[in-house]
């Protein structure tokens, strides 16, 4: 399999075509906005807190199928979780994105198809868009 299969394996090719709850919701308590303005990436991440906790989390918007892929797992990962689990699992993602995966380690089974990006320096930035923005929004509600 050539390298650029590599990156576009089943689970990406899943989340682009199929993202989970992608759409707009706009009783939201939250949105947050992800965009590269060097490739035009742009999602908006629609949140529904609960207290400390994200109750729904729903995105929309363009870009490749590597962000699409990104942030649909994102949101399904980060969906019905306490924000301190939420910013322990974008710990994980961002570990995963840099160092890929350690034997035993217990992540998200959609995390291991972007161990991949590694090989693709320039496509870091695709697949940490909107996991950076979600975790500057956890940061500021976390303090």
């Amino acid at each position: 399999m050539n390298k650029l299969n590599r990156l576009y394996d089943e689970v990406i090719k899943r989340h682009n075509s199929q993202p989970y709850h992608f759409e707009k919701k706009g009783n939201s308590n939250a949105i947050i906005q992800a965009y590269n303005p060097i490739c035009g990436d742009r999602f908006n991440l629609f949140i529904e807190l609960d207290g400390e906790n994200i109750n729904n989390i729903f995105f929309h918007g363009f870009g490749c199928a590597v962000s699409k892929a990104s942030t649909s797992v994102l949101v399904k990962c980060l969906e019905k979780k306490s924000l301190t689990e939420a910013k322990a699992i974008c710990n994980q993602f961002f570990q995963v994105l840099k160092n890929g995966v350690t034997e035993g380690e217990a992540l998200p089974t959609d995390f291991q198809s972007f161990v991949v990006v590694q090989e693709f320096p320039s496509r870091y930035s695709c697949a940490a868009l909107a996991w950076q923005e979600i975790e500057k929004f956890l940061d500021v509600h976390l303090k």
